[in-house]
This record gives structure tokens, sequence and C-alpha cells, in this order.
């Protein structure tokens, strides 16, 4: 019987059954299936622990997106506030959330007022709650800088006496944790933040940590402020030099056949200069002064002589000795003013200088493909030319370069990415969800073998005829002595020769002996007439 007669045979079948039987074998079908299927969810559902409770919609995203990035398989509750992973990936999970900083601290901010009753709320805790508020706040937005995985945040808000002569100023200290290495930029950046979010506050009170203990920045440290801008500076400058000569380097030697490190010295003091210019082409006459002087000395003196006689009393005296002189002095000064025109320039300079640089490139020796020590040195001489014009080194100013060519430990390839699972692994790694689908099918078979069809066979009961026909001596006849000659030489054929059409009939008991007849039939007509005909001879000589 080929596949489409068994078709219509199983069609007429079940259209004898009527529509009350189907329908309750459909029932009974679909029932089988739902607790098959949920059966089978659930066992091979492996078994889950909370993670984290309690989360917030950010956390709960962010949670997820690393998750999903590390490949742990997750699971959401309804309301939307805890995350569940497998048992066995539990710490996994925390270990890889605790790396990324999730979940974020649960700072709480203005909401805390909102979780406040008017009645009994004194004022001490009205001060708490708003000090409370104010740190969550801060919390939140230092957390949405680049780079901060999480910080807290710690005020101290002193309380106006009426009996202090001086108002203590309020003070912060705000710790963070970080991806990368926090700078001094990044502290200064929280401390101008904290500090113009508070009234009074100045950012010499505000004090910035790392977690691992390191003080970013402080009250004190306006030196070392200078001393981090200055060496801030210097790599921002020694990166910008390390670029300009990587990009002239990788088309020449490729980019992983070469290593290049800067180290630039820099000059920030702030120069002033004042220049004043006089044009001595350009001068007016301003005003003109004039002094005349004239003098006109006489003089005349006369002496007498002096003898011996001189001592004598009574006696004339005639003057014998007498001098006369005359001078004539003139003096004329001229002061004459002029106006000149003048030009004064003064230059501020508050930048920077380089003041000495020092370049160091390694080269893949294998890159150059110079086989002669005279052709290596040319080719290192002409990257050292190359470098030199690209960063603007000058000789003069002391700046140095070194290059030098070796072979490199891994030849200056990439790195090969990781291969991907082989079936193998893929398969051991499915291995736990092909048991239990296993499982499942299992649970299926034994509910449809010891399940369905014992309900379906009390669902159909035996008609009238098949019964009267069942208690005819049928099965007797058919066990026929072994093949020869009956008493009267008709030949008697042993039903055992035909092993298949025998195990038919014995392996289902439970079917109608009309229709293992007709099977019978159906399967060979000769033998069926030759069994009747034994049937009628054995009758006939009975």
């Amino acid at each position: 019987m080929n596949f489409p007669e068994q078709l219509q045979t199983l069609g007429a079948s079940l259209a004898k059954l009527g529509w009350r039987r189907l329908t309750a074998l459909a029932l009974i079908g679909v029932t089988v299936f739902t607790i098959v299927g949920v059966a089978g969810y659930y066992l091979s559902r492996p078994s889950q622990e909370v993670l984290y409770a309690g989360l917030d919609r950010q956390d709960v995203s962010g949670i997820g997106a690393a998750l999903t990035e590390a490949g742990i398989p997750f699971d959401v509750s309804s309301d939307g506030t805890t995350i569940m992973v497998r048992y066995a990936q539990t710490a996994q999970a925390r270990m890889l959330l605790a790396e990324k900083g999730l979940p974020h601290s649960t700072n709480s901010g203005y909401e805390l007022y909102d979780k406040l009753g008017s009645l009994g709320l004194t004022s001490f805790m009205q001060d708490v709650t708003r000090v409370r508020a104010l740190e969550g706040e801060l919390a939140r937005t230092i957390q949405t800088m680049n780079g901060v995985r999480a910080a807290r945040v710690h005020l101290v808000m002193p309380d106006e006496g009426s009996f202090r002569r001086a108002r203590q100023p309020p003070s912060a200290s705000v710790m963070i944790r970080t991806d990368t290495v926090s700078d001094s930029r990044m502290g200064q950046a929280i401390r101008h933040l904290v500090a113009a979010a508070l009234p009074g506050m100045t950012v010499d009170q505000v004090t910035v940590l790392n977690t691992d203990g390191t003080l970013l920045s402080s009250g004190s440290d306006l030196d070392d402020a200078a001393a981090g801008k200055m060496l801030t500076l210097e790599k921002t400058v020694s990166k910008d030099i390390q670029d300009s000569v990587r990009k002239e380097l990788a088309p020449y030697l490729g980019l992983h056949n070469f290593q290049i490190s800067v180290a630039a010295k820099l000059n920030t003091d702030a120069r002033q200069t004042a220049e004043t210019t006089y044009d001595p082409d350009s001068r007016v006459e301003r005003s003109t002064r004039v002094v005349k002087e004239n003098n006109t000395t006489q003089n005349n003196t006369s002496q007498a002589p002096t003898t011996v006689g001189t001592a004598l009393p009574q006696e004339n005296k005639s003057s014998s000795d007498s001098k006369a002189s005359n001078t004539d002095n003139s003096k004329r000064e001229e002061l004459t003013n002029y106006e000149l025109s003048s030009k004064t320039v003064t230059t501020t300079s508050g930048g920077y200088s380089i003041d000495h640089m020092s370049i160091a490139i390694l080269v893949n020796k294998t890159a150059l493909s110079a086989t002669t020590p005279a052709a290596l040195a040319a080719k290192l001489a002409d990257i050292e030319s190359l470098v030199t014009s690209a960063s603007g080194l000058r000789k003069e100013r002391g700046d140095t370069i070194k290059v030098l060519a070796e072979e490199f430990a891994d030849a200056g390839h990439d790195l090969e990415p990781v291969p991907s699972a082989s079936i193998v692994d893929t398969l051991m790694h499915q291995s736990g969800t092909a048991i239990n689908a296993l499982a499942a099918i299992v649970v299926a078979v034994l509910l449809i073998m010891f399940g369905l069809r014992p309900l379906t066979r009390a669902l159909m009961p035996a008609e009238p005829e098949v019964a009267a026909l069942a208690a005819a001596p049928v099965v007797p006849a058919l066990e026929a002595p072994a093949q020869g000659l009956a008493p009267d030489g008709t030949p008697v054929i042993d039903m055992r020769q035909e092993p298949n059409l025998i195990e038919d009939v014995t392996n289902r008991p439970r079917r109608s002996p009309q229709r293992r007849l007709e099977q019978m039939v159906e399967f060979d007509e000769t033998q069926a007439a030759t069994i009747l005909k034994q049937w009628v001879r054995r009758e006939s000589l009975a």
C-alpha cells in the first residue's frame, strides 16, 4: 500500500469516528502538545539568580548593553527594576559590571523632597535633606563627564551663628572613579564645577581625589597646578610633533614598522617688551628762549709806601703806589624746544617656546630592504632628514635626533584576530540545551504512548458485529498443522510460512477479527481461499 492510499485509509477512518470524537482527539492533542511545550520550555530554561534589584532605567539600559556586549544572557523582571542572569554566570557578570562602573551609585537629588511630608519636619531635617540633595545633584553631574564612572560628593555647610564675627566658608570633597588614569585637568574642572554650584564657596575649598587614593587637586596646590599645566602642555606639544612625524613616515615605512618618541622641553615664562622710537627728521620748533647779560667792572687801589720813617709821628706821607682795572663781560644764551614724533611698542608674550627637543626613532630593519651597510646608512639619513623637516628640529638650538634600525620582535605585523569557535566547541557549548531538548522529546513520547493512546482506545469502543466476530472460533482455525497432506490427500498450508502476516495478527490483538480477516484476504487471496476450503472440508469430515 503506497502513501496516498494510506492517507485515504486514514481519512476514511477519521471520518468514521464522528465530529465529537474528532473534537475530543483535537482537544487532547492540543492539550498534550501545550503541556509538552511548557514543560520543555521550563526544563530547558536554566536557573537564574538576581544580579541587581531596585535599579533605575538608566542603570538597567547600561547593564543590559554591557551584558549583551559580553555575550551573557540576562532577563529583566516585569517591573523593569531587577536584572537576572544564570546562576553560574553571576560572579562573572558582577566582575564585568564592576569593571565598567555599573550600576552607578544611587545618588538621590532633589527628588528627596518628594518623599518628605510637611508634618513633623524640623529645620534640622530640612537642612540635612538640602545638603543630601545638593550632593546627589553634583554627583550626577560629575558622572556625566567623559571617563567618570562613579562619583561621591561631601559638602560641609557651616551654620550661620548669631554670635560669630566671621562666617566660615563652605567646603567640599569629591571622590571619583574613572576609566583611565586621572589627571590634574579633570580635578581642576570638578573643583570649578562644585565651587560654582554653591554660593560663597571658592575653588580653594574643594578637594578632589581618586578611588586609589591619588590626590588630583586640593586648595594648596596652586604651584602644583602650574606645574601640572606645564606638564600637560609639554605632553600635548610632544604628541603633536609625534603625530606629524608619524604621518610622514607611515607611507614610507608602514604604520607598524617604526616607533617614535618625542620629548619637548618648553619655556612658558611671561615676557613683556616696551620699545620707544623717536624720529629726528620730523621735529617741529615749539619755543625759543634768548638770555643776554653784560657786566662792567672798574677797580682802583692805592697804597702808601712802607719805610722806617712811617713810624715817625706827625709826618705827612704821600702815596707813591696805586692800581686801576676795568672789566667788561657779555653773555648770550639761546634755548629752542622742538616737538619730536615718537612711537612706543609694548609686546607681552604669555605663550611658550621650545627650549630643547629630543626625537628617537626605532625602525624595523626588515622593512628597509637594505643589503649593505652603506645602503642602510643612506636610508637612515633620508629618514633623519625627513623627520627633521616634519618636526621643525633645529640643531643650533641644541635639539637632538637618533635613528636606529633593528629587527622587531613581532616582525612588525599586526596582531592576528582570535579564531572563532570551532564546531566542536559550539556543540559542547550547546550540549546542555541539546540534553534538555532530548528530555522534552522523551517526555512527549511517553505522554503520547501512555496518555494519548489509552485515552483514544477508551473513546473508541468495539462495535457489536466486531464483538460477535471476535467470539467466533476464528483464531483456532488459523492454527493449522504443519504443511503436508490431509487424511483425504488435500494439501495443508502452514500459516507460519507468512511471518509478517502472523506477526501482524499477533502483535495487534485489539484489532477487530473482521479487520484482520480482511487484511489476510487482501494479503493473499489464494491462501485465504485455501484456508476456507480447509475449514469447509474439516467441518464436512466432522
